[in-house]
């Protein structure tokens, strides 16, 4: 299925990156999604801040 103009029904603000710290390298960085991974150290190993 193709769509074409406007999205509709998208919540934007579920859209917004959350932030996240490593707690292998400790890094902080921004993230989307439900498997989300350092992007320093590709570790999976991080907290939701």
């Amino acid at each position: 299925m193709c769509s074409v103009g406007d999205v509709t029904g998208i919540d934007m603000e579920t859209l917004a990156p959350d932030e996240y710290e490593c707690m292998d390298c400790h890094k902080k960085f921004r993230g989307i999604g439900k498997h989300v991974t350092c992007p320093s150290c590709k570790s999976s190993n991080v907290k939701l801040l």
